[in-house]
């Protein structure tokens, strides 16, 4: 399945962010810069605590004491001013990472095969995008200032070691325990927080289900019978939260304690220190908040961990998607306008789950042009055959070209332009009838969209709407009928008149009058494009030049229409 998608080297894990972050080099200086500032203005507060014990209470020095307030007053206002600049760096930092992995993942994720975004519950990427905010927040927020203020706690132990000696052996025992503590709780952290995010993804992908059924739950009256499987699912998500709240509070807990007798550990040592003259109680107290300020980054750690936690995982996932092989992107040379003829090559496909192929061996040669049918009982790969010469499947043996030109070479830009394609679920967009007939082409004229209108017998019920083509529609089109929704996307596919037109069942929704006026249409595109349709109607089949059956994957039975037609109601 190689051959539709772009060839890349290897990447580097986690190649993207790092890319990111190293084209943000002026602003990381700038933090790192604004960091150094803030830790040694931090020192100015136990300095001046000193001071004023030391030298202004046993000494009398009331004009020390002036001049210590005046420059303290000085630095914290500067360090207000410095902590305010870190803020909005990292500010503006977070906005660029929002943009510019908000664009990279949408664009990796629509430009992922469609088989493999079938592989995963339509939850899982809507979760990517609440990653995305989980990553911006944590190289934004508290826990990456955390990660900046880390390391200044060595600057602070020495200044211990020099005011307050004694102490500094309290210090070098405890912070280890406190390391401990946070890679326990890390640990801890990790296990839980992956376990509530897949109960997350199985809860929003039931209630998904859910609401993408919600007329048949309505109709059915199923909401008490599908609400034990809700409150299990929930009841799951919200044992998994209590589950990771207890380990969360269980760590924040004991490191509080830690902190605490860390606290009394340093006063009592200091103070027998005092006792032997071998240091001031200023220096103590000076002591005590440096001390405070090395252990607060650790015991914010703990707290923080769940946040750090969710980073890594989201990190990790993120990196997962960018690293997936994405479709062709780009077409090599720019080729004419393909006449249609559509050529099987011993095509072979199967899903991933599945040991038989849902296609087998499939080979010939359709048009250029005419009008040609596709039936087979349900499960016989119709659909699947649609998708594999759509270029939204690749085969796993055997090729699909186009005018001799194999589709693998060609993006799916170039694939959506040349071939229209209307599948079994019908899906619009909000918006206007207009927007969404020339969702693919938002510059084409109007006489082209009419044009297409009128050939999915469409454009008389839009005349007959208030706004016309300018009507807007709700979620999905729910305030058109079904048959409405679907002439709307087959006006889509009919747009620009595409050289070839994939059709699968396009009349399913549509009453009688309206499926012959369709089969009528149809017939005139067949002139110039080559028309191949999934149906059952016989009013279609009755225009068909040739007909294909299949049966388990393989066709079966292939000719003129007539003559198939005869051999089956033999």
């Amino acid at each position: 399945m190689a051959g539709d998608v772009e060839s890349k080297p290897v990447a580097r894990k986690f190649g993207w962010l790092r890319a990111i972050i190293f084209s943000s080099k002026a602003q990381l200086r700038g933090v790192i810069l604004v960091s150094l500032f803030v830790n040694l203005l931090a020192l100015s507060v136990p300095v001046f605590v000193m001071q004023v014990y030391d030298r202004v209470i046993f000494h009398g020095g009331l004009t020390t004491l002036y001049g210590l307030i005046v420059g303290i007053i000085v630095i914290l206002i500067f360090e207000y001013v410095m902590r305010q600049g870190r803020s909005r760096i990292f500010q503006a930092f977070a906005v660029r990472l929002d943009v510019v992995i908000g664009r990279k993942l949408y664009d990796r994720v629509m430009n992922l095969p469609l088989l493999t975004l079938e592989s995963r519950p339509t939850a899982y990427w809507h979760l990517l995008f609440r990653d995305l905010e989980i990553v911006r927040n944590g190289l934004s927020g508290p826990s990456a200032a955390l990660a900046m203020d880390l390391p200044f706690a060595l600057i602070f132990f020495l200044i211990v070691c020099v005011i307050a000696s004694p102490i500094a052996w309290v210090l070098v025992a405890v912070m280890p325990l406190f390391m401990l503590l946070a890679w326990r709780s890390g640990i801890s952290m990790d296990s839980v927080a992956m376990r509530e995010h897949d109960v997350i993804i199985s809860r929003d992908d039931f209630m998904g289900e859910l609401l993408r059924a919600r007329e048949t739950v309505k109709s059915s009256a199923l909401q008490k019978p599908l609400k034990p499987i809700w409150e299990a699912r929930h009841g799951d998500l919200i044992y998994r939260s209590r589950e990771r709240g207890q380990v969360a509070d269980t760590h924040q807990t004991l490191a509080h304690v830690m902190m605490l007798s860390s606290t009394i550990a340093v006063t009592t040592i200091g103070a027998l220190a005092i006792l032997d003259q071998k240091m001031t109680i200023g220096a103590l107290i000076a002591a005590n908040m440096l001390g405070a300020r090395m252990i607060m980054p650790m015991t914010q750690l703990v707290s923080q961990w769940r946040i750090i936690s969710q980073l890594r995982h989201s990190v990790t996932r993120l990196d997962a998607v960018f690293n997936l092989d994405s479709e062709r992107s780009k077409t090599g040379v720019k080729l004419a306008r393909p006449e249609g003829k559509l050529k099987f090559e011993k095509v072979n496909f199967a899903y991933r789950n599945n040991v038989a192929d849902v296609i087998s061996g499939i080979e010939g040669v359709i048009g250029p042009r005419g009008m040609h049918a596709l039936l087979g009982c349900n499960g016989s790969g119709k659909s699947t055959f649609l998708k594999v010469i759509r270029g939204l499947y690749s085969p796993d043996q055997g090729r699909v070209l186009i005018d001799g030109a194999d589709i693998s070479q060609f993006s799916q830009d170039v694939l959506a332009y040349w071939i229209g394609y209307l599948p079994q679920e019908t899906n619009l967009f909000s918006g206007s009838i207009r927007d969404n007939i020339a969702i693919t082409q938002p510059d084409i004229t109007d006489p082209a969209v009419i044009e297409a209108a009128k050939m999915a017998e469409a454009h008389d019920f839009i005349l007959d709407m208030p706004d016309g083509y300018a009507t807007t529609l709700t979620e999905s089109g729910e305030n058109l009928s079904k048959g409405q929704r679907q002439r709307l996307a087959l006006a889509r596919a009919f747009l620009n008149n595409p050289p070839m037109i994939l059709l699968d069942e396009p009349t399913s929704n549509l009453d009688e009058n309206a499926e012959k006026k369709l089969a009528a249409n149809l017939k005139i595109a067949s002139r110039k494009s080559t028309v191949l349709v999934v149906t059952h109607s016989s009013e279609v089949l009755s225009v068909c030049d040739s007909i294909l059956v299949m049966e388990k994957g393989r066709i079966v039975l292939a000719g003129p229409a007539k003559q198939v037609l005869a051999r089956l109601k033999a």
